[in-house]
C-alpha cells in the first residue's frame, strides 16, 4: 500500500522563515500609518477571536508572527473545533508592533482554518467507509507545507508533497512514451525505490498497469459504477488487495457519497486547498 509522509506538525524554523518572508513583503520600509499614529511605547493586550465556527490550524504560525518582546498565549490546539466568540489566544506587547504584524498572521491562519474546516467535513463523511481523504499538489505557491499541515488538522491525509517524493504517471507522461510498460521500466531504471502509481481513465490502462506490476492506481474521472468494476478487476489479480487505489476528478462535497462505498482506499480532492473560503478571525485590542 502506498504511504506518503504525513505532516502532523510544523517545524518552527520553517514557519519562522516563511513568516519573515511575508513580513518583508508587507513591511518593506516601515508601517507608515502605525508610525504616524501610535506611540512606540504604548503597550496593549490583544485577543485573537473566532468570528465563525471553524476547525483551528495555525498555532505555530501565531507564535512566530510577533516580535520577541511580545508575549503570545494560545488557548486552543490545532484540530480543535471552535465556535463564534471563542478566544484563540492573546498577544501582549507594543501596540505598534502588533498592528504591523496582525494582517500577515490573520491572512495565514484564516486560510489554514478554512482548509482544516473543509477537510474535516470530507473526512467525517469518509471515516465510516475506511476511506482516506487526500490532498493534492494544487496548493498556493509558497504555502504548500502549511496547507498540507492544515489538511491533517482537519483529519485528512497528505498525498505526495512534491515531485521528488512520489511517482505518479499521468496522461501527459504517457503521451511522451511508447506505452505504460515503457514508462514503468524507465522509472525503475532510476532505482528510486519509490512506489509507482498510474493514473488511468480506461480499463485497458488498468490491465497494462497490472501486467507490469504498478503499486497503485489513480482512477481519474470515473463514474462510481466504473470504479466498482475497476476495483473488482484490480482486487482479483494475485496480490491485488495490496494495490493502492484512489479516485479523483470532479469529486465534491455534493457528490462524494456515491464514491465512498466503491472500495477505493482513498479519494484525492484538489478542492481541499484550491477552493476553500478563509475563515473569519479577528484581532481586537482590549
Amino acid at each position: 500500500m502506498i504511504e506518503y509522509t504525513q505532516f502532523t506538525k510544523l517545524d518552527a524554523e520553517y514557519v519562522l522563515g516563511r513568516v519573515k518572508f511575508f513580513l518583508e513583503e508587507d513591511i518593506p520600509d516601515g508601517d507608515k500609518t502605525t508610525l504616524g499614529t501610535v506611540s512606540p511605547d504604548e503597550k496593549v493586550t490583544a485577543e485573537i477571536q473566532a468570528v465563525e465556527s471553524l476547525v483551528f490550524s495555525g498555532k505555530e504560525v501565531i507564535l512566530h508572527c510577533f516580535d520577541d518582546d511580545s508575549a503570545v498565549h494560545i488557548h486552543v490546539k490545532d484540530g480543535d473545533e471552535l465556535m463564534p466568540g471563542d478566544v484563540i489566544g492573546q498577544v501582549i506587547g507594543k501596540a505598534a508592533s502588533i498592528l504591523s504584524r496582525e494582517r500577515v498572521m490573520l491572512n495565514l491562519i484564516q486560510r489554514l482554518c478554512g482548509i482544516a474546516t473543509q477537510a474535516k467535513v470530507y473526512a467525517e463523511l469518509a471515516r465510516p467507509y475506511g476511506v482516506k481523504i487526500l490532498d493534492t499538489r494544487k496548493t498556493t505557491p509558497g504555502l504548500r507545507l502549511l496547507e498540507k499541515y492544515a489538511v491533517t488538522c482537519g483529519g485528512g491525509y497528505n498525498h505526495r508533497l512534491n515531485l521528488s517524493e512520489g511517482v505518479l504517471i499521468k496522461d501527459n507522461h504517457l503521451k511522451s512514451v511508447e506505452s505504460i510498460r515503457t514508462a514503468v521500466q524507465n522509472i525503475r531504471k532510476l532505482d528510486t525505490n519509490l512506489p509507482i502509481e498510474l493514473e488511468v481513465d480506461i480499463f485497458d490502462q488498468i490491465r497494462e498497469g497490472l501486467a507490469v506490476g504498478v503499486d497503485g492506481f489513480l482512477l481519474d474521472n470515473m463514474h462510481p459504477n466504473q470504479i466498482r468494476e475497476a476495483i473488482q478487476l484490480i482486487r482479483n489479480v494475485a496480490g491485488g488487495d495490496s494495490i493502492f487505489v484512489e479516485a479523483s476528478g470532479g469529486i465534491t462535497i455534493d457528490n462524494i457519497h456515491g464514491y465512498l462505498d466503491t472500495g477505493v482506499n482513498a479519494i484525492s480532492i484538489g478542492a481541499l486547498t484550491h477552493q476553500i473560503r478563509s475563515k473569519d478571525i479577528r484581532l481586537e485590542f482590549m
